[in-house]
């Protein structure tokens, strides 16, 4: 424990204080506090005595924010030992196809799977394609699907039975139960082609400059 000092040098007290919390660190911090009521004790006045209940009091508060700061250190070790073990998962996906939050779509092979995810049942459903001019290509009805996840694949034909031309197009999901709109989010298939590691966690950095969370992943091919 710390050498007591006399409260009428309360400012060396302080300095000594201020030293220690430029090193940073629960315990010194607690070494500090104690050093400080254990003078206040010593010197208090006889005729007007410390107040039990306050040093109670500032005991608890002690404890309080030791407390905090071992449950952040816990905290931060716990999410640095998630972040490197879903890394080490994410790096498994590596030259591997998932289905992620997004509209756009392909006739190519394995380009032309689209999903989405229904938020709850649906007695219709029906999906339209779009060329990027936004021009309707065909559509697609499903009929009832359930909640969650639901996948498909384009056929790569148009509303005509031609084939479509190579190029980017989109989709769009429109469900419904008895009448009501059932809210979806749009899937579509992305290739892995690497992962890294960022303030916003682990992200896939899919082919074609896409990137989104590891966290978004729906299904994996």
């Amino acid at each position: 424990m710390s050498t007591v000092q006399d409260t009428s040098n309360v400012s060396s007290l302080f300095g000594a204080g201020a030293t220690a919390a430029a090193k940073g660190g629960t315990q010194e911090t607690q070494d500090r506090f104690l050093s400080l009521l254990v003078a206040q004790m010593k010197n208090q006045d006889p005729l007007n005595p410390l107040d039990n209940a306050q040093v109670t009091s500032q005991l608890a508060q002690l404890s309080t924010v030791q407390g905090i700061e071992d449950m952040n250190g816990s905290l931060q070790a716990l999410a640095a030992s998630m972040g490197a073990n879903q890394m080490a998962q994410a790096a498994n996906l590596i030259g591997r196809a998932v289905l992620v939050p997004g509209d756009s779509i392909s006739p190519a092979e394995m380009e032309d799977v689209m999903g989405f995810d229904l938020s709850r049942p649906a007695d219709k459903v029906t999906v339209d394609i779009f060329d990027a001019a936004g021009g309707l290509v065909r559509s697609l009805n499903l009929g009832p699907r359930e909640d969650g996840v639901n996948v498909l694949a384009w056929d790569g034909l148009t509303s005509k039975g031609a084939a479509a031309p190579e190029g980017e197009y989109s989709f769009k999901i429109n469900a419904v139960q008895g009448g009501q709109e059932v809210s979806s989010t749009a899937l579509h298939l992305g290739l892995v082609n690497s992962v890294s590691q960022g303030s916003q966690g682990v992200q896939l950095n899919l082919a074609g400059n896409d990137r989104v969370s590891y966290s978004d992943i729906r299904q994996i091919f």
